[in-house]
């Protein structure tokens, strides 16, 4: 989230709570436990194939996705 908040431009983030991460979990209609797990997915079937990957890091994906939700189409 802290390289998202950078990438939009936002210095500071509110702080999540236990009690937000339920509230959020009953409206998605899941289990909170799936949210705060955390998996390192590699997409080993498409690196295999030789899929390229426009941005291989998250920081610089995020800028490219924040730039184009700011651009008017």
């Amino acid at each position: 989230m802290g390289l998202f908040r950078k990438a939009w431009g936002i210095r500071v983030g509110l702080p999540s709570y236990e009690w937000m991460l339920e509230l959020g979990a009953r409206i998605l209609g899941t289990e909170s436990e799936l949210v705060l797990k955390s998996r390192r997915v590699v997409p080993a079937r498409l690196l295999d194939a030789g899929f390229n990957f426009e941005y291989a890091e998250w920081a610089r994906a995020s800028v490219d996705l924040c730039q184009k939700w700011k651009t008017p189409v």
